[in-house]
């Protein structure tokens, strides 16, 4: 420091004799006191004095060695001046006391003071050269470097503290700080920084707060550069708990699964705050089930867990999906303790320092009074496993227990803290949560999937007129299960109705809703509507379903439940397919040689609008053209439109495909991504053309003398089939049947024979008028005509069209004889 303003003032010089009276007086006295010499020599010293006098004065002063203090003394004005009086013994040739040589300067309070408080400040602080060379530094500096004043002046940063290699001390990483020296030295621009690096002689990385400005001199010169910094390693780490927690909010609990969850709360805490995290949950948990109650934790017993998650930063990799691993936490472990009396445990393998305090991190939250009750508990066994402390924690969402969690430290010094121990618990509240939510999703999602795969088709029907094949893909994990549905429905005269539908909405509601759309689809589909007939009825059942889902005395549907659907019918006999849409997309008819057939059907609202007519269109396919029905999950998703999607579907839909499970199968690996948010599902289809030749019909004139001409052209007909058997049924068939259309319906009139997987009969006419079955009396002489036809044969039905209808029943095929 410069002392030239203290070497400016006046020192006065005075002599005092061995009994306290002034016998020598100086200039310099009367310059500083207004005292002469002639009103001083001869006078008590004392007199000289503001204050009651010193204790022990004058006779310490006589006796004693040189003696210096701050003592107030008299001006000749009146005033009191404060001075610095230094009293240095004289003696003669034999060692006798001649009195005292005394000096009296002037207290120049500021750079006295300033020279304390910089020296005794508790900051760290220092100056240096341009080249980094020490000028100054103060006692808290000194004790920062581990190095004294008289060590370092003079000598260059680098010559005193090398430039530690990062890769085997990375904790000892001083480079910034230099680097802002020498920054600030360059530029002359004042900086900031917060560094954090274990200082020498210290077991713990602190982090520094430091501030570098230059020193200039009246030119404006750089001619040092200054600093301070102070530890904020309490602040610091409080900081990164916060700031961990933060991350943690949003990133534990991102899916909605239970050992993914479990893993992103092992990752998060490594390595910042630990070195090594275990989950270990019930496997109630990990199935989606509720947990063991706290009444099955009885003494003495074994507790066995799933390793769901585990990650250490040794490996920097956490433990891959797969198998969990069994974890048994025997009776009395820290673990065991820890579920069952829901409290948390801190383990440290710290031995006591000198004067009984214990090696915790540094800030006031290491204060051993800050801990619970309990804690932290000193167990030198877990040094046994490589580790010097370790925090276990019970995994509880909303009162129930879940597993436990262990945070653990082996290669870092720093022992755990109280703060330590509410980051852990904080961050295993939050994992906590996220998983028990996972646990529901999982049973919710589980108990919709069983719901849902119970409501679609286990086999599609058996029939001829179609070779199919299909797939139901639910959504990934995390994504509630969806409403798509599909069926194959065989319908009378050999056709097929092909259907695909998709419930807006996900979870249980959709999944039931499904249902009930599919069984309602059936039921009319067994009335052989046509499809927007069909369609328009199940627009009003949406319309119903909606409205039973609204409250009391609200009678408007709110349009929260609706559905797309679509139907369509196959006949392999004219090889006609017809399709009517309800907002749902239209398939792909890809024809034998691979080219794509258009479709002129256009897609109606979706079903619960209402009051929207359902438009139906037909086309004729070849034989072996390839159908795909599928629910928009198929081709919408993130990385692409609809519309790409559907392009991308037709150009991996290969028609040449021999196998269709196989076709499906590439499909459904090519279209859908590896994390799909949406259910999918896909119906294939390959058409097939009826022979001809199991095909016959006649026109049968309006007369009633044409039904033996019928039942003989029956009865040959099955001759001919092979089917001999079956002939007597047939005729009696054929017979009430013609007989009925020709008294009751209105021509022109047809009979059409098929023989499929089961041998049909069909008589058409222009009629609308729909039979039906009654009971007749003992004695009348008809009403028992479709009593024996339903009687006689496996199934009967009336099947409207735009030119009439159709009477229609089936008889089951002979079983082969076995070779």
């Amino acid at each position: 420091m410069d002392m030239a303003g203290k070497q400016d003032a006046p020192i006065a010089a005075l002599v005092v004799d061995p009994d306290g009276l002034v016998s020598g007086w100086s200039e310099s006295g009367r310059l500083l006191l207004g005292w002469t010499a002639e009103e001083t020599v001869g006078r008590p010293v004392s007199d000289l004095l503001a204050a009651p006098l010193p204790p022990g004065f004058p006779e310490s002063y006589v006796s004693g060695p040189d003696h210096t203090g701050l003592t107030p003394l008299r001006h000749r004005d009146g005033s009191t001046l404060d001075a610095l009086v230094s009293a240095h013994p004289l003696f003669d040739a034999d060692g006798r006391t001649l009195g005292h040589a005394v000096t009296v300067q002037r207290w120049e309070l500021r750079p006295v003071i300033a020279d304390l408080a910089f020296e005794q400040c508790p900051f760290a602080l220092g100056v240096y050269d341009p080249e980094l060379r020490f000028l100054w530094i103060n006692a808290s500096s000194g004790r920062v470097i581990a190095h004294s004043e008289e060590q370092v002046l003079g000598k260059k940063y680098r010559e005193l503290f090398p430039e530690f290699d990062r890769s085997l001390f990375p904790e000892r990483d001083d480079k910034p700080y230099t680097d802002q020296l020498s920054e600030v030295a360059r530029t002359g621009r004042p900086a900031r920084l917060i560094t954090v690096f274990r200082p020498l002689g210290s077991n713990y990385a602190n982090a520094w707060a430091t501030s570098i400005w230059p020193v200039r001199d009246a030119e404006g010169r750089v001619r040092a550069v200054a600093n301070w910094g102070f530890d904020m390693s309490a602040e610091y780490w409080a900081r990164q708990r916060l700031l961990m927690l933060n991350e943690a909010s949003g990133g534990i609990g991102r899916t909605l699964d239970v050992i993914g969850t479990a893993q992103e709360l092992a990752t998060t805490p490594v390595p910042a705050f630990t070195d090594l995290v275990t989950v270990d949950l019930f496997d109630e948990v990990l199935r989606g089930e509720e947990p063991p109650s706290g009444s099955e934790f009885t003494p003495g017993k074994t507790i066995v867990l799933s390793r769901a998650a585990r990650h250490s930063a040794k490996e920097d990799t956490v433990r891959a999906r797969g198998p969990t691993t069994p974890v048994s936490h025997a009776p009395g472990s820290v673990a065991a303790r820890c579920m069952a009396t829901g409290r948390s445990t801190v383990q440290l393998a710290a031995e006591p320092g000198q004067g009984g305090e214990w090696a915790f991190g540094p800030g006031l939250a290491a204060d051993p009074a800050h801990w619970p009750p309990g804690n932290p508990l000193i167990d030198e066994s877990i040094a046994a496993d490589g580790l010097t402390g370790r925090i276990t924690v019970p995994l509880r969402a909303r009162g129930t227990l879940l597993g436990v969690v262990a945070f653990s430290r082996s290669d870092r010094p720093e022992a755990f803290t109280a703060d330590d121990l509410i980051l852990a618990e904080e961050l295993t509240a939050k994992a906590a949560i996220a998983i028990d939510n996972a646990r529901r999703y999982a049973r919710e999602r589980t108990t919709a999937l069983t719901l849902q795969r119970s409501l679609l088709p286990q086999g599609l029907a058996s029939q001829e007129a179609l070779e199919v094949a299909s797939r139901y893909l639910p959504a990934g994990t995390g994504a509630e299960v969806g409403g798509d549905w599909f069926d194959v429905i065989p319908l009378s005269g050999a056709r097929v109705a092909l259907v695909v539908g998709d419930v807006v909405g996900h979870g249980l509601h959709a999944s039931a809703s499904m249902g009930r759309l599919r069984t309602a689809v059936r039921t009319l589909a067994d009335v052989d509507l046509p499809p927007d007939e069909l369609l328009t009825h199940l627009d009003d059942l949406v319309i119903h379903l909606s409205s039973d889902l609204q409250p009391a005395g609200n009678f408007q549907p709110t349009g929260e439940f609706g559905a797309t659907c679509l139907y369509t019918v196959y006949d392999p006999v004219s090889r006609r397919f017809a399709v009517a849409s309800a907002g749902h997309p239209l398939p792909l008819i890809i024809s034998p040689d691979g080219t794509r057939l258009p479709s002129s059907a256009q897609p109606g609202p979706p079903l619960g609008v209402g009051g929207l007519p359902f438009e139906a269109t037909e086309v004729e396919l070849p034989e072996g053209s390839l159908l795909a029905l599928y629910t928009d999950g198929l081709v919408d998703c993130r990385e692409r439109d609809a519309d790409q999607g559907i392009t991308e579907l037709q150009r991996v839909l290969n028609h040449s495909a021999t196998s269709l499970e196989d076709l499906c199968d590439t499909v459904t690996g090519a279209m859908l991504p590896e994390r799909r948010t949406d259910d999918a599902a896909l119906l294939l289809a390959r058409t097939l053309a009826l022979d001809p030749r199991h095909v016959a019909d006649w026109d049968v004139e309006p007369d009633t003398a044409q039904v033996p001409h019928a039942r003989k052209f029956a009865v040959d007909q099955v001759d001919v089939w092979g089917l001999e058997e079956m002939s007597f049924v047939t005729e009696l068939v054929v017979s009430e049947l013609v007989t009925n259309a020709i008294r009751y319906g209105e021509p022109p009139i047809r009979l059409r024979l098929i023989r499929d997987t089961s041998l049909i009969c069909e008589v058409s006419d222009a009629s609308n008028t729909a039979p039906h079955l009654r009971r007749a009396r003992a004695f009348d002489e008809g009403g028992r005509g479709l009593l024996l036809v339903a009687q006689l044969t496996q199934g009967w039905g009336t099947r409207h069209t735009t030119e009439g209808k159709t009477i229609w029943c089936a008889q089951p095929l002979p079983e082969p004889e076995p070779r």
